[in-house]
């Protein structure tokens, strides 16, 4: 039975006049039906929509109490209004008790009273009707919102397991992961040593959801980046009042984390005065919130992470021993990646796909004398320098692959500097120095490799590179001929 454009009425009345009247001020606003007798109401209310029944009280068969009380029973969501020239208090409680009614309207009534009375039933029956259909929806939520949450919590699982840790096969990062699982069920402190942008908070969450606090909170914080006070109030919380600004009480991080994981990067900037603080916490599991009396227990695991030489701290009196030993129960150090060159294509192409789905900006992927220069370069910022290198390349290129004519000018002369990660730039020079041989045969060698890493740096624009080495494009051509150097995977003929 389909809803009707406007509000259905029905109006009961053994007086055929007295129906047509009503009927008449409320046809304008309402799809009217009307009934002469109880027996004709309850064949209209079942075949059509109807929202509010207006009911006569004096009828001959029942009266409009009796018959509302019928449609309570069998169309509990119609709003029931009652129209008579007789109340009494006593039925005015029977018929609210037994028939739920909303409304007496006494006779003889005004036009704009009665109106009035059916658009407030109509709007309390769709405020009904929502309701109904909210609480049904909450009755819904709370498996559904687990269901989801439990999705969304093995999405997260995946996202950061161990095996997913960008590197190539025989990465020296496979010993850090294989060790790193095998602490992950341990409830110990773990402390990741590392230079910036190595990905030790990335093996930090791969140790949280490997563990069986997995599904608990995990909280990064960055102890190098704000000063002590304000450390302070984020780890441990504080009472609303307790320092200028502190407007309302604040939660800290470990009080959230309850059940979970806290990262503490940089924990070697900390002052010593904060490290007693964060060494009390670590030995009795206690927090105060500034400003508090108050003690609270906390069950929270600690990973640390820093970029220094924590060890040599301790000797130097900027680091307490004791500290330092509850933090490396197990100590893992990411190696950088100058140490891993391998892992540098990988990342590459890990980075390049990522951030060129985040951008809308997909490309084919690296040429092969770009992945060289990459190989050959130190990257002091590690993965996240590297990062930045790609995504400057991606807002550069203009074609389907990233060429080396894209590069930072620092990254092709770090990469031609580099002869250890990347022979094929400069070979020519270091056989000259480590090897004998006639000298004209030792300064072609150099002068080889000066020729190759010049084309490199000038992206390969010929005419840039002829000019830098004080030669005509058809001398530079000659060299190049007679030196076997092409434009390809960053190799020369010797």
């Amino acid at each position: 039975m389909a809803a009707p454009a406007r509000p259905g009425i029905l109006v009961v009345d053994d007086e055929p006049r007295s129906v047509e009247v009503i009927a008449r001020v409320l046809d304008e606003d309402f799809e009217v039906h009307t009934a002469l007798s109880a027996a004709d109401a309850i064949r209209i209310l079942e075949t059509e929509w109807i929202q509010t029944v207006f009911s006569d009280q004096r009828m001959p068969e029942v009266s409009g109490v009796e018959f509302l009380t019928q449609v309570r029973q069998r169309w509990p969501e119609v709003v029931r209004i009652v129209i008579t020239g007789y109340i009494d208090p006593e039925d005015i409680i029977g018929a609210v008790n037994t028939a739920g009614i909303h409304q007496f309207i006494t006779k003889p009534w005004h036009p704009d009273h009665l109106l009035l009375t059916a658009r407030n039933a109509a709007k309390l029956y769709q405020l009904q009707r929502e309701h109904d259909r909210l609480s049904g929806e909450l009755k819904l939520l709370t498996p559904v919102a687990e269901s989801r949450l439990v999705t969304r919590r093995e999405r997260v699982r995946q996202e950061y397991r161990f095996d997913t840790l960008v590197r190539a096969p025989g990465s020296p990062v496979d010993a850090i992961c294989r060790k790193g699982a095998q602490v992950a069920g341990f409830n110990v402190p773990v402390l990741v040593l590392g230079e910036t942008g190595t990905g030790k908070e990335l093996l930090a969450r791969a140790i949280h959801y490997g563990s069986p606090r997995g599904d608990r909170p995990f909280y990064a914080e960055n102890c190098g980046a704000i000063p002590d006070d304000l450390l302070e109030s984020e780890l441990f919380g504080h009472k609303k009042g307790a320092f200028t600004g502190a407007h309302t009480s604040r939660i800290g991080l470990l009080e959230q984390a309850d059940g979970g994981t806290v990262f503490l990067d940089e924990i070697g900037d900390i002052s010593p005065a904060f490290q007693v603080k964060l060494l009390r916490f670590l030995q009795e599991g206690e927090i105060r919130p500034v400003g508090s009396n108050e003690v609270r227990n906390v069950d929270v695991r600690v990973l640390a992470a820093t970029h220094r030489d924590l060890p040599a701290a301790v000797k130097a009196g900027r680091f307490r021993e004791d500290l330092y030993y509850r933090l490396s129960t197990l100590t893992l150090t990411m190696p950088p990646l100058r140490d891993r060159p391998a892992d540098i294509p990988v990342l590459a192409r890990h980075l390049l796909a990522r951030l060129g789905a985040a951008h809308g900006k997909p490309v084919a992927g690296f040429a092969p004398e770009t992945l060289a220069c990459l190989e050959g370069y130190a990257w002091p910022g590690n993965v996240r320098e590297l990062q930045n290198e790609i995504m400057r390349m991606l807002v550069l290129c203009e074609g389907d692959r990233l060429g080396a004519e894209l590069l930072s000018e620092h990254v092709l002369r770090g990469a031609a500097m580099n002869a250890r990660a990347q022979p094929d730039l400069n070979a020519a020079t270091v056989e000259a120095l480590s090897q004998g041989g006639p000298l004209k045969t030792r300064i072609e060698r150099i002068e080889a490799g000066i020729l190759l890493e010049t084309l490199v740096r000038c992206r390969w624009n010929k005419s840039r590179a002829a000019d830098e080495l004080g030669l005509s494009r058809m001398g530079l051509r000659a060299k190049l001929e007679r030196y076997g150097i092409e434009r390809g995977p960053m190799t020369q003929r010797h």
